[in-house]
């Protein structure tokens, strides 16, 4: 059988491959279990019962409640993740200066980053925006939000960055400064391009943290999916349903990650490829002549 590698993890051998599925079965045999123990206790609440589901068939309630909240998870999940990526990259770059300071103050930055979670660093800029009117008021739960988030996965991203960058052969490194390249020509032709398709698992993990992570906002007001099904779950007395749809709509975008991710690894792959294929026929036309010169002699 011929197994195919996932961009999210490495393709398992035989043993491996029985062993998962060993584990598959008693695992999904406890999730079974429990999931109908759960289930049996709803249904003995009511919490099944149709007018706890009917305001789910309302396009009032979708309007008002899911859907805004929706969109504010996404607006603020992809601002975050941009964001976050260019604030990486340069950091990740940055801890690779070969200049000293530059690592010093890249790696500190990176580090107090890091360490500060990311719940108070909303709080802590909403506070700040607020008192000096940074932004206009409706926009400030949405700054504090994507700032707090950038600051946090930016630095987690440099790290990967940088790691991604090290794994790679050295002898890549060594070549193109034989040929004058300078480094940050080196970073972004060579090493970059490489480094980004090995980091791509981390780098979508990070991305799922972020999406996840924007529901922190509903501490700073912000109008996000989990705040706003709370708020319908208060209004129509049904907070385990909304729960539930909410989470189903948070696995959905999840898997939309994963999706995404999965296709941008197929596209690179074919990419290089093609490269590959165009590079070995330019091999080959530039040495038929030499071949027939020395059947020549």
């Amino acid at each position: 059988m011929t197994r195919t590698a996932s961009v999210l993890y490495d393709a398992p051998g035989p043993r491996a491959v029985i062993r998962n599925i060993i584990y598959s079965i008693l695992a999904g045999v406890a999730l079974l279990a429990a999931l109908g123990y759960v289930v049996v206790e709803f249904a003995a609440q009511g919490q099944f019962g149709a007018a706890k589901w009917e305001p789910f068939l309302d396009g009032a309630v979708w309007s008002t409640y899911l859907l805004p909240g929706l969109r504010g998870t996404i607006v603020a999940a992809a601002l975050s993740i941009v964001f976050a990526m260019v604030l990486g990259m340069i950091f990740g770059v940055a801890r690779l200066s070969d200049h000293r300071p530059v690592r010093w103050v890249a790696g500190a930055i990176v580090e107090v980053a890091r360490a500060i979670p990311v719940l108070i660093l909303m709080i802590f800029l909403f506070a700040l925006y607020s008192e000096y009117n940074v932004f206009e008021s409706e926009y400030l739960a949405l700054a504090a939000v994507v700032t707090a988030l950038t600051v946090y996965n930016g630095s987690v991203i440099a790290e990967i960055v940088r790691a991604g960058i090290l794994s790679l052969p050295t002898g890549q490194t060594e070549a193109a400064a034989a040929l004058g390249m300078r480094k940050g020509q080196l970073m972004r032709l060579i090493l970059l391009p490489q480094a980004i398709t090995a980091m791509l698992p981390a780098l979508i993990s990070q991305m799922v943290v972020a999406l996840k992570d924007s529901a922190l906002g509903y501490v700073i007001t912000y109008e996000e999916v989990v705040r706003n099904g709370l708020q319908l779950g208060a209004a129509e007395a049904n907070t385990i349903p909304v729960l539930i749809v909410v989470a189903i709509i948070m696995i959905a975008l999840n898997m939309a990650l994963s999706g995404v991710a999965t296709w941008l690894e197929r596209r690179l792959r074919s990419r290089r490829k093609g490269t590959a294929v165009v590079a070995a026929d330019s091999v080959v036309t530039d040495a038929a002549p030499v071949v027939g010169i020395t059947k020549g002699r």
